[in-house]
């Protein structure tokens, strides 16, 4: 045998190379999606209809009620029960969760000391949704992916646990109930400001306590093994603890401090925001939007001319704007250094034609594009951020115009009162009144709209408090590059590095009420002037009020103060920062802490990498030097069947429920009239439904939902277009187990006894040894697919030998092995029979639990295994003593050979008895053909056909359609006396054989590249592609002859 060791002078693979190996790999990997979709795709597929036509249940499924007492061990009905004949996901999936919850399935198994299992541990921390709404399909997927991985650790025997809670969500939980207020008034009360701040935050709490009993409830009908004893919540007490802690302790260290800047500000909503709140909206041109609070709409993406007057001369410089009402603020006007045209002007100022007395200053800066616009830039440093740096580094005056609300201060002078872009228009109208207007032209743009309210944001400047970044980042780069950390998929990973390399100082306020209030007081000394609310020496920071107070005595000595504690809140990032640390007790040294923590995984979108990744990294490695979990997975985000965003106002945002239970279109429309949206929201979405889901969402189940999320899931992360027929497909794989596993039991009967261990006993016959050789090698698979994080490989390889190799093969083959073998081989057909199902359930029990628990459930236990649940059985392994390659490639040839039969007796309608042929190609090939001729006549279908075996080298029979099995064997169908017209024959098998000469053509060029490479990473690539080689070599060889057998035959 050659080595397939790479020699001294061997060469690195080529780019060329490594491409052709791409472009083989993909061949093969969408050859088999795309037989993997088959059955899915086969609605009204005889197989499927027999399980759906014979076993439909009798009684409405509305009359069903579970008789088990919550919490006790699920009463199984007989399989002959109306509710239990056909498969129907609320039957099965009721009751085993109670059950697994009271038995404490779900808690961490350790030691009988307490300790973590020999394997370790495996931990999750939760990524907490939101508080503001029920559950959406995005938050299915994340939880599905995680259950898999803490279920499939368990069944390994590693100490899990999986933390579960919610997020306060401070901002977007505060506009959703201001929202609903707007809506439906509370005792004829419409705003927030109608409340006081405690009645307010109590509507917040009653708003939260509603939907975290439906988050839990969605949590628990998806199967979701969390352990409920140590549900957190951001702003319990104890993680409030932490909060507080955070913040003293930072500022302590001079990391949090107090700062005049500029923030996003959201007028609709009177807070700053952070950047994930705000959506860019890129404007090609001119546009007219809606903005909150304006009755007509608002003009983007015009750039204004106008001039000013340069002072005590007759001279202009004309500037430019896409905001024009910000011209109230400015106080300075930048050129480019070089620019000759405006030489003169610099060091000169300009008046202001609205403001009297208003000098704006003329500087040059090297900032300024000479080409843009007229080259010299109008300054408003209080309102646009670049503004405002070069406002800093030439002192210019910051002059802010505007109020809270959206409405000018009195620094804008006239328009003082007046609405933001009420003063734009009235500005522009002022400017042509003064002869100072000249031209408005389109231009592209990007305008900042707040996602929570839809207002147009504002740059404000405003007293709050900010974070030091710089000395947090470079620890948290490190981890990551050097391997402590991982992010996958990489090019998350580099997303997540350039992001903090570019990392600015972190605006922490936020002025709502919901939240956690800043623990910061402002210090003023009787009987002296109020220092200023920027100035961070005028500011203490305290876990009471008492605490605030003895540190301000401290600091001014003598002097009699009082207290004032910040009316702000913390960006709700910096509670969720801390998150896998402070659920686990900190900042106190609980056990928990000691034992459970850094967690392994987050798993997680990959859109928050920036915004919630990276602080808990950040604050984890400052405030606990640990890294908070060794592992990120960054999954795709979740569109529609179109690739659309998932919106709530265009409909497509799906409730797990309603796929889980089914729910009717009238159903679905009235889910809409319940929530906030607007009327004209409301018909988009009801349009979107009516399209998409005419008949409503059929029920589907917790399991097949599970099952397709996890199977769109790919290594990549790339994003995944959501489509119920998928859903609608895998229900009946789950359909096909159920069936599958009852007729596994009828003929196993109710006195049958597992043997003691799976163990092989050299009886087995050829269809046992192949079925348990693919059932370890699917066992192995799916273990390295799920150590790779590769879901959907996982999925798929479960599903190929649950569903092609397992129930259509083998469980087909034992028929007769069963009924008309000896008493022996009948009992070893039955003891493979068992292993096969019994280890096919556990192995797709981490994606199916429900489904699984209920069948395995009604399996006999081997002698001396008294597992309670399949949740905590072993996950099935590797065994090396099944591997038996030999017999996979016999067992494939009669497949093979049955499939040829059949398919020509399907391609060519016939009825009545045929008369095929078997060629075999070489010996070995030859004596596995015969001896399992019986096998081959069980397996080649209904139809009654005679098969003789032919001699290796024996002359191909003539009159006969041929179907190349590989490079062992072909099938030959005689059909000399079944076909009209010879030519249109030749002519189809002609096309068959450029087919195959395309293949050939493919394959020389991808083996030729890997010859020249000997690499480990091309050498399976290059077996696979040898033997594909061979088969399609011996293929031409059979098309060939048989086109030339019936072009002789044409008349």
């Amino acid at each position: 045998m050659a080595s397939t060791q790479a020699e001294p002078s061997a060469k690195p693979m080529s780019e060329k190379q490594r491409l052709k190996l791409e472009k083989f790999a993909k061949k093969k990997e969408k050859q088999e999606q795309e037989a993997l979709l088959k059955p899915q795709q086969a609605v009204g597929s005889s197989r499927e209809k027999k399980s759906k036509e014979q076993n439909a249940p009798a009684v409405e499924l509305k009359d069903w009620v579970e008789e088990t007492p919550a919490g006790h061990r699920k009463i199984l009905k007989s399989l002959d029960d109306d509710f239990h004949k056909a498969y129907l996901p609320k039957v099965v999936e009721s009751a085993w969760y109670s059950y697994w919850e009271k038995q404490g399935m779900f808690k961490p198994r350790t030691e009988e000391d307490g300790s973590l299992k020999p394997k370790g541990k495996y931990v999750i921390a939760i990524p907490p949704p939101n508080v503001t709404g029920k559950l959406h399909i995005g938050h299915a997927l994340a939880l599905s992916l995680e259950d898999t991985l803490i279920r499939w650790h368990r069944m390994r025997q590693f100490s899990t646990l999986y933390i579960p809670g919610c997020d306060h969500a401070g901002i977007a939980t505060q506009a959703v109930v201001e929202k609903q207020l707007a809506k439906t008034p509370k005792n004829g009360k419409s705003k927030r400001q109608d409340f006081t701040r405690a009645e307010f935050v109590q509507l917040c709490q009653d708003w939260k306590e509603d939907y975290h009993e439906a988050i839990n409830n969605t949590v628990r009908k998806l199967g979701v093994s969390v352990d409920w004893s140590r549900e957190a919540f951001t702003m319990s007490p104890e993680l409030s603890k932490a909060v507080t802690e955070t913040f003293i302790q930072l500022h302590s260290e001079g990391l949090i401090y107090r700062a005049n800047r500029l923030v996003h500000w959201s007028c609709r909503l009177s807070t700053a925001l952070s950047s994930l709140e705000v959506n860019q909206k890129e404007l090609e041109g001119t546009t007219k939007l809606d903005v909150p609070g304006y009755d007509r709409k608002i003009e983007f993406g015009t750039l204004t001319y106008f001039k000013y007057q340069i002072e005590g001369s007759d001279k202009t410089i004309e500037v430019a704007t896409t905001r024009p009402e910000t011209m109230l603020g400015d106080t300075g006007i930048a050129v480019h250094p070089q620019d000759d045209r405006y030489k003169d002007f610099v060091g000169k100022t300009a008046q202001h034609p609205i403001i009297p007395g208003r000098k704006l200053r003329i500087v040059a800066d090297e900032y300024v594009d000479k080409e843009f616009g007229t080259g010299a830039v109008k300054l408003t440093p209080a309102h646009d951020h670049n503004d405002f740096n070069l406002g800093k580094k030439h002192g210019l005056p910051f002059i802010n115009i505007l109020n809270e609300d959206g409405t000018f201060n009195s620094n804008a002078g006239p328009y003082a009162g007046e609405k933001r872009f009420n003063a734009r228009y009235g500005v522009i109208e002022e400017l042509k009144k003064l002869g100072l207007y000249t031209r408005q032209e389109s231009n592209k743009m990007v305008v900042p709209i707040c996602s929570r309210s839809g207002d147009i944001v504002e740059p404000l400047l405003k007293p709050q408090w900010w974070m030091r970044m710089e000395s947090l980042t470079k620890p948290a780069i490190d981890v990551v590059e050097s391997g402590e950390l991982v992010i996958r998929p990489e090019v998350q990973k580099r997303q997540y590095l350039q992001w903090m390399r570019n990392l600015q100082d972190w605006c922490l306020s936020r002025q709502l009420w919901w939240g956690h209030q800043i623990p910061a007081y402002f210090v003023s000394i009787v009987g002296e002037n109020s220092g200023d609310d920027a100035d961070d020496n005028y500011w203490v920071c305290g876990r009471t009020e008492s605490e605030a107070r003895e540190k301000a005595e401290q600091k001014f000595p003598g002097k009699k103060v009082t207290l004032k504690r910040d009316k702000d809140v913390l960006d709700t990032w910096f509670s969720s920062g801390l998150w896998p640390f402070s659920t686990l007790g900190w900042p106190d040294k609980t056990a928990d802490l000691e034992k459970y923590f850094p967690t392994t995984t987050l798993e997680t979108g990959w859109d928050i990498i920036p915004f919630w990744v990276s602080r808990m990294i950040m604050f984890s490695l400052k405030l606990t030097g640990k890294v908070p979990f060794t592992e990120v997975f960054c999954h795709g985000l979740i569109r529609d069947s179109e690739g659309r965003k998932m919106s709530k106002s265009l409909g497509n945002v799906i409730d797990p429920i309603d796929i889980i239970d089914g729910i009717s279109l009238d159903g679905l429309h009235q889910k809409l009239l319940q929530g906030n949206l607007v009327q004209s929201e409301v018909k988009t979405a009801e349009k979107y439904q009516k399209k998409n889901f005419p008949q409503g969402i059929p029920e589907i189940g917790a399991d097949a939902l599970r099952f397709s999320l996890i199977n769109y899931t790919q290594s990549s992360g790339s994003d995944i277009n959501f489509d119920i027929k998928t859903m609608h497909g895998y229900r009946k794989f789950c359909n096909k187990i159920y069936q599958a596993t009852k007729y596994v039991l009828s003929k196993l009967g109710d006195d049958f006894v597992p043997r003691e261990c799976s163990a092989l006993t050299g009886k087995e016959s050829l269809p046992e040894r192949w079925i348990l050789m693919k059932m370890n090698a699917a066992m192995k698979e799916i273990n390295q697919a799920l150590e790779e994080r590769e879901f959907a490989k996982s999925t798929q390889i479960s599903y190929r030998y649950l569903y092609d190799e397992l129930f259509d093969v083998y469980i087909e083959n034992s028929k007769s092995i069963i009924s008309d073998g000896t008493p022996e081989e009948a009992r070893s057909a039955k003891d493979t029979l068992y292993t096969a199902i019994e280890s096919g359930l556990r192995m797709v029990a981490p994606f199916m639990p429900f489904l699984t628990e209920e069948l395995w459930q009604r399996l006999p236990r081997r002698p001396g295994d008294n597992t309670s649940s399949i949740t905590t059985a072993n996950y099935p392994e590797y065994e090396s003593s099944f591997h038996d390659p030999r017999s996979e490639v016999a067992y494939e040839l009669i497949l093979g050979c049955s499939k040829g039969i059949r398919s020509l007796l399907s391609d060519y309608a016939v009825k009545d008895k045929g008369l095929a042929y078997i060629s075999p190609l070489n010996q070995l090939s030859h004596d596995v053909i015969s001896v399992q001729l019986s096998t081959i006549q069980s397996l080649s279908g209904k139809i009654p056909v005679d098969i003789n075996i032919l001699n290796v080298g024996e002359i191909s029979p003539t009159g006969c359609a041929v179907f190349p099995v590989s490079a062992d064997a072909n099938v030959f169908l005689e059909v000399k006396d079944r076909i009209q017209d010879a030519r249109k024959e030749a002519e189809k098998f002609k096309a068959k054989l450029t087919e195959a000469r395309r293949d050939q053509e493919d394959i020389d060029s991808i083996t030729a590249e890997l010859s020249k490479v000997q690499d480990k990473v091309v050498a399976e690539a290059m077996q696979s592609a040898e033997r594909r080689k061979r088969d399609v070599g011996a293929t031409l060889r059979a098309l060939e002859e048989t086109v030339t057998m019936f072009e002789k035959m044409i008349i």
